[in-house]
């Protein structure tokens, strides 16, 4: 084994299958051992594990207190190992679907198990290299991204923030423009100042006025004490106008009258207030477009794109779609019940493969309904409420292809030979080792071929 895993045996499997755990060890893996599940969770509390291996014997197991604490602390996969006949208790299958990765059935192959084990560890390792990447940003107002785009975006952001010039961000609805914005002001030099967000799109037409610059007492009919506005409530900090291309006309002179001079007079008065605010402006719509047809200012248009922030929908960073609906899975653990430990494969590629027209907004949405509508231990398509007539991306390149083909062909071999690897690969017309190696390529185990 080229890497080095850490697995920690819990059931006293040196007695009962010694066997097992020297050939793991000849294989290269470090392995810790523990008799009961109150022992795993101090040794747990000690040191870092890739993957966890229980010994089930029956319902001594798991009437055990301690077994759900420790199943749940540690942030890793466990895998099972139990005597076939076992899996007809129902207590045992539900034990098996609230906590574990996968099983596997004695006597069974010790180097079977120790694929398997591999994947599981894999997996562990992945999901960590997931957690790392996004607290890479976490200071982004969790803005997740690996990609390029990504990146370059997650540059431009620090590059603008070092400026006070105004910025214009655009991006269809549910790309993060707003908290692009907020990434610009914390890290600014006005972060310690107040960001005041305004969405245009939501204000009364007979308040914008009031809202944007406030008003004095007995300016109008019902206005019984003096308002603060919001772009004189933004002093000394960042103003940020949202779905700015849906401000009237009127509003768009008056706007444009503070961009140039910074002063303002509330509604009522005639003294002229110096404010000082950064703005930002953001919109879905394209104002290019706008200011052709003459529903948009232009030269507002021009003091408004000094500096300029493309946020990319969500179907042009594909990439990112597993990370960050891992994200919002571990953000919003507490809405999920316990046996919920995250997305199905088939969930994952029909999310690869949807067009998300609501973008990370529908993609967070989506999440949480899942965790709350789940009942199997892992998201599967209709809890997310996607089926595949309802995607609209399709694979397009010939590596893609293959890939779909392959993993179809090895989940209907694996299940139609009940995952007897050798009748598998007969079928395939494989070898056992090419099999595995699939296997591990894929992603596969057990479980996975019995859906």
């Amino acid at each position: 084994m080229d890497e080095k895993y850490q697995l920690l045996s819990v059931g006293n499997l040196e007695k009962s299958h010694p066997l097992i755990l020297e050939t793991l060890k000849e294989q290269g893996w470090n392995v810790d051992t523990s008799n009961t599940f109150s022992d795993s969770i101090k040794k747990i509390e000690m040191a870092k594990y890739d993957v966890g291996l229980v010994l089930i014997n029956g319902g001594a197991t798991h009437a055990e207190r301690e077994t759900e604490k420790c199943l749940t602390m540690a942030p890793i996969n466990w895998v099972a190992i139990l005597k076939a006949d076992l899996l007809e208790d129902s207590h045992i299958h539900h034990l098996l679907r609230r906590f574990f990765y996968a099983y596997y059935p004695l006597p069974g192959n010790a180097d079977q198990l120790a694929c398997l084990l591999k994947h599981a560890a894999r997996m562990t390792r992945l999901q960590d290299r997931v957690s790392q990447e996004e607290k890479l940003h976490s200071d982004e107002y969790e803005m997740v991204g690996t990609t390029p785009s990504m990146k370059q975006l997650f540059d431009t952001i620090r590059r603008v923030a070092a400026v006070d010039a105004p910025v214009f961000i655009n991006g269809e609805s549910g790309t993060g423009k707003e908290l692009a914005a907020h990434a610009i002001h914390e890290r600014s030099e006005r972060c310690d100042g107040p960001f005041v967000a305004v969405n245009c799109g939501a204000l009364p037409t007979n308040l914008i006025q009031s809202e944007l610059f406030g008003h004095e007492k007995g300016a109008f009919t019902g206005a019984s004490h003096r308002k603060i506005g919001r772009i004189e409530a933004a002093e000394g900090g960042t103003l940020f106008l949202d779905e700015i291309g849906d401000l009237p006309l009127d509003m768009q002179v008056n706007l444009l009258r503070f961009l140039e001079d910074h002063h303002i007079q509330r509604v009522g008065s005639t003294k002229e207030i110096t404010v000082d605010v950064r703005i930002l402006a953001a919109t879905h719509v394209d104002l290019d477009k706008a200011v052709l047809e003459g529903r948009f200012r232009e030269d507002l248009y021009h003091r408004l794109n000094v500096l300029q922030i493309h946020l990319p929908a969500l179907r042009d960073r594909q990439e990112d779609i597993e990370v960050l609906a891992r994200f919002f899975f571990d953000k919003f653990a507490n809405e999920k019940s316990i046996q919920v430990k995250g997305f199905s494969q088939e969930a994952l590629r029909l999310m690869q493969c949807y067009s998300w027209p609501g973008n990370i907004r529908e993609l967070i949405n989506r999440v949480r309904r899942a965790l709350v509508m789940c009942e199997t231990r892992l998201i599967g398509p209709a809890d997310l409420g996607l089926e595949r007539r309802h995607t609209s991306r399709h694979i397009t390149t010939l590596e893609q292809a293959r890939d779909q083909a392959e993993y179809e062909a090895l989940i209907s071999a694996l299940g139609r030979n009940r995952y007897n690897i050798q009748n598998a690969a007969r079928d395939l017309g494989v070898s056992r080792v090419t099999l595995y190696r699939l296997m591990e390529k894929h992603r596969i185990n057990r479980e996975m071929a019995a859906i």
